[in-house]
Order: structure tokens, then C-alpha cells, then sequence
């Protein structure tokens, strides 16, 4: 099984996170922002990659801080669990729509982090989360887990859809690009013969 533990504490947070990439998309999430919660569920439920996700934060301060360490430390996990890659998918591409909303993303799990990130949201909030932290959120699990990750929106009003959106296609390309492809016998999908470096 390819899973993964990471504890990570700092004066800003106190993570404890767990991965199972052959997993069925169980989660079990608690972060303190509720909107964050749902996001990070709908990855779980969609990616097939078990979740559990317990965060105590500076939410006094703000939710900078617990926004980014989950990312972060959902990232490391992935990576771990991963492992030297060998024999994944690697790529995953996703269209998303969610009612009027379109959103694409694609990915490469690549070694080599970058996000491109063309997607904007007309209200500051959703529910109690600022809605700027969303794109941090993608840039700190790209960084972590060393994705190249393009997301875009299509179309779409209602920003809880695009969220939503955004966050359903991010599962259904890591769920391709995670998983095991019996054709390639182990190897790492890479000409190099590794990924990143």
C-alpha cells in the first residue's frame, strides 16, 4: 500500500495528516474552517485517495497559516507515499463542471513545481474562508508534492460552484496521474529514468 504519515508542528500549527493513494476516498477532515474542510473532502472523495487531515491553527490570527501548512502537509504525504514514482500515470487531465461552471485543470507530477492559475472568484468570501488563500492552497500542494499544475476557469458565476469545480477536477487529474498503469511494468514514466532533479 502506498500511504503516508506526516506529523508537522510549528508556533502557527499542529498537523497530523495520513494518505493512502490506493485508497477508496474515505476522509476524515478537521481544520477548523469549515469551507476548507469540504474542499479537502471533495479531493479526498474524488482523487480515491484516503484523507485524514487533523489541524489545530492560529485561527485567531487568521487562516493564512492553517490553509497553507494543509496543503503542505497534505503535499508531503502524497509525495512520500509516491515514493520514486515508479510506474504511475503521472499526467491527469480533468474538465469540471459544476451547474454553470466549467473548470480544467491539468497536471504532471512532474519533480518540477509550478502553477499556472487562471480562476477568480467575485466575492471575498466563501462561508468564513477568504477566497485569496484558494490559490495559495494550489500553490502549496504543487510545491510540495512537485506538481507542474495549470488551473483555469472556463466560465462560471456562482463562486461556491467555481471553487467546487476547481477542486473536483484537481481530484480526477491527480486520480490518473497517481495511479499504478500495469503497462508500464514499474517503471518511472520518465525518459530520464527519474522525476525531478
Amino acid at each position: 500500500m502506498r500511504t503516508a504519515r506526516i506529523a508537522r508542528k510549528t508556533h502557527e500549527t499542529d498537523i497530523a495528516v495520513e494518505v493512502n493513494l490506493d485508497g477508496t476516498g474515505a476522509y476524515e477532515v478537521s481544520t477548523g474552517i469549515g469551507f476548507l474542510d469540504h474542499m479537502i473532502e471533495q479531493f479526498s472523495r474524488h482523487s480515491l485517495i484516503d484523507i485524514k487531515c487533523r489541524i489545530k491553527g492560529d485561527l485567531h490570527v487568521d487562516q493564512h497559516h492553517t490553509t497553507e501548512d494543509s496543503a503542505i502537509a497534505i503535499g508531503q504525504a502524497i509525495s512520500q507515499a509516491l515514493g520514486d514514482k515508479a510506474g504511475i500515470g503521472r499526467y491527469g487531465t480533468a474538465y469540471s463542471p459544476m451547474d454553470e461552471a466549467l473548470a480544467r485543470v491539468a497536471l504532471d507530477i512532474s519533480g518540477r513545481p509550478w502553477l499556472v492559475w487562471n480562476a477568480k472568484f467575485t466575492q471575498e468570501r466563501l462561508g468564513e474562508m477568504d477566497t485569496e488563500l484558494f490559490e495559495h492552497w494550489f500553490q502549496s500542494i504543487a510545491q510540495a508534492v512537485g506538481i507542474t499544475l495549470h488551473i483555469e476557469l472556463l466560465y462560471g458565476q456562482n463562486n461556491h460552484h467555481i471553487c467546487e469545480g476547481i477542486y473536483k477536477g484537481f481530484a480526477r487529474a491527480m486520480r490518473q496521474a497517481v495511479e499504478l498503469d500495469p503497462r508500464k511494468a514499474g517503471a518511472i514514466p520518465s525518459t530520464k529514468g527519474q522525476l525531478g532533479g
